[in-house]
């Protein structure tokens, strides 16, 4: 069956997508092909403005509509305690904890080197930038590092707390810890568990 020009673009559109596969596109394609022209329209508006209207904050990277974002901008954050996140997908997970009231740093990434991302592809000299310029005016007292636990993640945040060490040992770095599985994502723990990772977070 020859399925018509239009249909094969979306699907095609559909099959780049992580964890979409061909048969899930065809899926998403024909139920589009259901939804009011009006709802189409919206949704069609809405992926388009998805890089329009955002920004990447100079400070710390999460994806926002203003720069700096909502939280490097809020006076009532502990801006002395930065959390450092893979994704800004970690920062929605951690806020939904409602017991985090510092700032982030979003490395958008991990040190991978099978895959060739090192920490140059990252935003990891950022970080270090960030904290160098700021820590006498801003006063940093902790960093946080909430990377995932898996192996890439233990490894960057290995090599976040020996640069740390080594040029700021003044500043304390402690480990996202007690409630989050080894090999688990932080954006796929439910509030109370993230809650429990950040009160029992160690010494690094």
């Amino acid at each position: 069956m020859k399925v018509p020009k239009a249909i094969q673009s979306v699907i095609e559109s559909f099959e780049k997508l992580p964890g979409v596969g061909p048969k899930t596109a065809q899926r998403l394609t024909f139920y589009l092909l259901h939804v009011p022209q009006h709802e189409l329209d919206r949704f069609a508006e809405s992926v388009q403005n998805l890089k329009k209207k955002t920004v990447l904050c100079s400070v710390c990277f999460s994806v926002a509509e203003s720069d700096p974002c909502m939280y490097c901008s809020d006076a009532q954050r502990d801006q002395g305690l930065i959390c450092v996140v893979e994704q800004p997908l970690d920062v929605l997970a951690l806020e939904k904890s409602g017991r985090f009231y510092g700032v982030y740093h979003v490395l958008h990434g991990k040190i991978d080197p099978l895959n060739s991302i090192g920490p140059e592809e990252i935003y990891i000299n950022q970080l270090f930038k960030r904290i160098k310029e700021n820590h006498n005016g801003s006063n940093i007292k902790e960093i946080i590092l909430a990377t995932n636990p898996t192996m890439e993640g233990e490894a960057t945040a290995m090599y976040i707390a020996r640069h740390m060490k080594n040029n700021h040992p003044e500043i304390t770095i402690t480990r996202i810890g007690r409630g989050l599985p080894i090999g688990a994502d932080l954006e796929y723990a439910d509030s109370v568990t993230l809650q429990r990772a950040l009160e029992g977070r160690s010494s690094y």
